[in-house]
Formats: C-alpha cells, structure tokens, sequence
C-alpha cells in the first residue's frame, strides 16, 4: 500500500459562535430583570450608549457610518478604565453637558398601568420579630440569656430543634429555668412559635384562641394530640367515636383546626421579595387580541450623538479614533441584538396567543396542546431558539399574568382536532369537583366517565394523576358531614 500526500482546496460551511452571537443568545434568554441589569452594566461600560434619544437627533440605525466606521460588529475594547475623558474633551473645546450617566433604567412615563410596587430592603425576620418582644419584657438577664438563645435556634418554620436538656446542658442553666422561659416566649407573637412539633404548635395556637368554646377547645385538643393522622385523612366518624361528639360538632372543629398555621415563622423573613414584571403584554382589541412588549422590560438604547461629533472630529487612524469605532461597533451590535430579541419575543408571543386564542376567551378549561416544534414552525425558527425564548419570560392577559411555558403541554384526545390539554382537563376537574355534593364526592371514575361523556378520551388513573397533580384530595378526603 502506497501513501501519498498532496494539496487540495475544498469549500464547507461551518457555524463558527462568535463572542457577539454567544451575547445575542444570552440576551434572548434574559428575563426582565436580567435584561434591566445587563442594560444598566453595559451603560455604565460604553460611553457611546444612551437609553434616551435627544429630541432634535436622529435615532443612531438611521445612521450607517461614522466616520466612515460601517455598522459592523466589534470587540469589547480592555483597558480603557483610565481614560480620561474629561481631559479629552477640554483639550478639544467640546462641551460635555449633553453627556448622561444612567445609573439605571428609567420607567417611561407612558407605562400607566404597569407600576409595581417598590419591596422594602428588607422585611423583619422571624428572630428579630421575637427579640423585639423580648426586649420589652421584664425579666432578668439571665432568663433573657436563654431566651436568645431559644429565640436563635429556631427554624425558618418557627419550630425548636434542641430540646430543654440540650438547651440547659449548653448553657450550663437549670432545666426547670429553661422550660420557664421558653414556656414565656411561646407566649408571644406569632401564635404556635418555638414547639417542638406540630402537634405541640396547633395546641398553643388553639390555647391562644380568645373566643373559642371550653367543651370545643378541649375536643380540639384531643384531636391535635390523639387523632392527627385521622384529621388528615378527614375520617371524621372514628374521631366522633372517640371524643364522644357529634360529627357535624367534629366537622366543625376540623375545619376551625385546618385553619391554624402549620409553619407560623414562615410568615417572616430576612431577604426582600420578588416581583413578576411581564415581558409582554396581550390586550383584547375587538374580536381579537393586540401583543406588545411591556415598556418598562424594553429598553431604548441608542448611539450618543455627542460621541459620534467627537469621532467626526478625531483623526482617523488614531488611538482615540480606534477606541471610540471599536466602542460604536460594541453598540450597534448590542442595539442590534437587543432588538431581534424583542422581535422573536413578540413573534413567538404572537404565535402563541393565535394557538391558544380560545383560552384567552373562555378561561384554563379551554387550553389546547402546545409543543415548542408547533410554534417554531410557525415563526420559522428553530425549537431551541423557543425555548430560550418562553424560559423565565411572563404574559400579562386579560386572565392574569403567566409564564410563557404554561401555555405549552401534553394532551389528550378528544373531539375536537387539536385534543384537550393537560391543563384544561385540570381546569375541568377542578370546575367538576366545585360543584360535586359535598356529603357524597365524586370519585375518580365518576370524573372519567363524565369527561368521556365530553368526548374526552381519559382514564381514571389519569384523573386521579391529574387531579393530584392540581392538589385535590380524593373523593373521602374531601367529604364532609354536616
């Protein structure tokens, strides 16, 4: 066998990903809020980038050149944090007072309607709640040492891990003092704080009630401590047997029990709460639906015409010349990419919305089946540009706020041709299980036949999946005797 070598030329395509096509990737992927904080970091690092066109300019993609630099892409220029600028411009008689520092992106003023709520830094905590407390008590030192202590080792849950001894042993206190002071501080606010367990944490909130019955309280009780499991399980005969009552009586206090707060430290917090700001916007116009992009999640960059005078009047070929093209190509390329970011956003929206049209008329019972290969069909994209697309992204309806992934999902068949969702025969279930006679529930094969009934092609077991799924107990967890 005889090796040779010998020089060829052939052509073949390949996809080479840029540093500019892994950002456009990115930025379609951001939601809201991440798009808001990349926007406010590039603005903060190009000097040639405003969120605000002048009045009297023209918008920069009205421009093609500078200088005679095309709108091309570019490289992140390093090493331009010692610039000085104002230098620059002093040396060259160029009044700086168009330029603006945007320390973040501003709501615009036309957005009525969609102002949100400003959270507060920071919400109390749980120990900080209860410190307050214990700060205005009258005790001594040294029962306040261990009521820190107590108050510190609580869960997220308001529950208490360590026990008395072990508190005691730590602290090298009397046990009897300990249970002393944490007696005191179950006392405080919020009702069932500091137990051991959850059992423990429903008495004290049944103890805490000002109003409540003694012969009910006393019932309540027995049920917290003897027959939880029956009162999860809703077996409301066999704990009348046993606190010797009638079981509407039962009935009653079971759902007064219900009431109660399992986890009562859950209502405090430390960190601050998020906000859902939708990405786009549907509206009814007619017998229609208009889509457009929230304002506020849309950010109107452009090009500063300020710089673009300063480049005008630079020297081509020079160190500053070179910087500002390389800072302008930066820019276009992000405008450029923030846009078709808000234009596949809206395509994909729009192609949504035409889908699941009968939801937004007729409610969740009414939701079709939805695959991302459907969609990118119909905007001409690929499925993984959809995915990226609806991930972390919310729809404000006329029917509320959803993310864009609920309107995708599996089905089942039925009359009609494009089948039912697995949301919509949720929504159905649940609209059924609404109206059901409280004393004699529907079970899960009365469900199925009744869906059959419909022209939905569906089992029991995928009723009772669905129905699960959607947090509904079954037919004997949700009978109730009056």
């Amino acid at each position: 066998m005889k090796l040779e070598f010998d020089i060829s030329l052939e052509q073949k395509q390949t996809l080479q990903v840029t540093p500019e096509l892994i950002q456009a990737i990115k930025i379609l992927q951001y939601n809201a809020q991440e798009l808001d904080t990349f926007t406010r970091e590039q603005l903060q690092e190009n000097p040639l980038l405003e969120i605000e066109p002048p009045e009297d300019e023209e918008r920069q993609d009205d421009i093609p050149e500078v200088n005679g630099v095309p709108e091309t892409r570019g490289e992140k220029v390093r090493g331009d944090e010692d610039f000085d600028w104002s230098e620059y411009l002093n040396e060259r008689g160029i009044d700086d007072i168009s330029y603006k520092h945007f320390g973040s992106v501003p709501v615009p003023a036309d957005s009525e309607g969609l102002e949100y709520e400003r959270a507060p830094d920071e919400s109390e905590s749980l120990a900080n709640h209860l410190l307050r407390q214990l700060d205005l008590a009258d005790i001594s030192d040294r029962k306040r040492r261990i009521g820190e202590y107590i108050i510190e080792s609580l869960d997220e849950n308001g529950y208490l891990a360590p026990d008395e001894d072990e508190i005691a042993e730590l602290l090298s206190e009397d046990p009897a003092r300990v249970r002393k002071v944490l007696s005191f501080i179950q006392t405080f606010d919020p009702p069932g704080i500091a137990a051991a367990n959850l059992a423990e944490s429903l008495l004290l909130q049944i103890r805490s009630m000002p109003d409540i019955d003694e012969a009910d309280a006393a019932a309540a009780e027995c049920m917290v401590t003897k027959h939880l499991s029956d009162l999860a399980a809703n077996r409301m005969r066999e704990i009348a047997r046993c606190v010797k009552r009638p079981v509407a009586d039962v009935q009653r206090i079971a759902d007064m029990i219900r009431e109660l707060d399992p986890k009562p430290g859950r209502r405090y917090g430390g960190g601050q709460p998020q906000y859902i700001i939708p990405d786009v916007i549907v509206e009814r116009d007619g017998d229609g639906y208009t889509v457009s992009l929230n304002a506020i999640t849309s950010p109107q960059l452009y090009v500063s015409p300020y710089y673009r005078e300063v480049l005008a009047c630079e020297e081509k070929g020079s160190e500053t010349s070179k910087f500002l093209s390389e800072r302008l190509n930066s820019a276009l390329w992000l405008i450029k990419s923030i846009e078709q970011r808000n234009q596949t956003i809206y395509n994909v929206v729009r192609a949504i919305v035409n889908h699941q049209a009968a939801f937004m008329d007729g409610g969740e019972k009414y939701l079709k089946p939805l695959t991302l290969k459907k969609i990118a069909d119909a905007v001409g994209v690929h499925e993984s540009t959809v995915s990226r697309t609806v991930n972390g992204k919310y729809m404000q309806t006329p029917r509320g706020i959803y993310e864009l992934k609920y309107f995708f999902g599996s089905g089942v068949r039925s009359e009609s041709p494009d089948g039912v969702s697995s949301g919509g025969i949720k929504a159905l279930i649940k609209e059924m299980i609404a109206d059901e006679d409280v004393s004699s529930p529907l079970s899960d094969q009365d469900i199925a036949d009744s869906l059959v009934e419909r022209g939905i092609d569906i089992s029991r077991r995928t009723v009772a999946k669905y129905r699960e799924d959607a947090g509904i107990p079954s037919s004997s967890g949700r009978r109730r005797y009056t």
